[in-house]
């Protein structure tokens, strides 16, 4: 295992780098309670220019300023004022590309993955979703803005990969709001 650096952050194709990402491990040490997951699904966000993003037509507040932040940074939001979810922002400093992480295998850490989603065994439920997977792994609001470098939540690249065809390639799910730019194939999602 091998933690992956800040210059892959900053590759400049956030929905490469989305698709990329499947595949590698999001780990998470909170509470001195090491969890993991292999990330099977994920979606982009191409910043000012994407109808579905937070920083579209370079909409910049104080929830927002931190996808203006460099590459390899967490942005972790409440959605619904219930699910925290978790976001990579990707590129250089300004240009504000993110990466919903919709979806994890877990890996390590079961105990407590279970416990934090309070079922007493694995199931597609247990973190198949945004919101499941920031549970399970313990990020929360409070964790937006954490260096992805840093010792707490990082990524990891085990060679884990996948073939063209167990990938699935579609448009984001719930933003119908963003018009033409919700049928963009920005979401990867490893066949179940």
């Amino acid at each position: 295992m091998s933690k992956i650096k800040r210059g892959y952050y900053l590759h400049n194709d956030v929905v490469f780098l989305a698709k990329d990402l499947l595949g590698k491990v999001l780990v998470t040490r909170i509470n001195n309670r090491l969890t993991s997951g292999i990330i099977t699904e994920t979606e982009a966000y191409a910043g000012e220019t994407d109808k579905a993003s937070h920083a579209y037509k370079g909409r910049r507040t104080a929830r927002t300023e931190i996808m203006y932040a460099k590459g390899g940074t967490g942005y972790v939001y409440l959605c619904y004022g219930i699910h925290h979810l978790f976001n990579i922002v990707t590129n250089e400093q300004d240009v504000p590309h993110a990466i919903l992480i919709r979806g994890i295998k877990p890996l390590s850490g079961i105990s407590t993955i279970l416990q934090r989603r309070g079922q007493s065994k694995l199931s597609p439920a247990t973190s198949s979703g945004p919101g499941t997977v920031s549970q399970a792994l313990g990020i929360k609001t409070i964790h937006t803005g954490i260096d992805l470098c840093s010792k707490t939540i990082w990524l990891e690249d085990d060679n884990i990969s996948y073939a063209p065809e167990d990938i699935l390639t579609g448009p984001r799910i719930g933003i119908d709001y963003a018009g033409e730019d919700a049928k963009l194939p920005y979401r990867f999602l490893v066949k179940p």
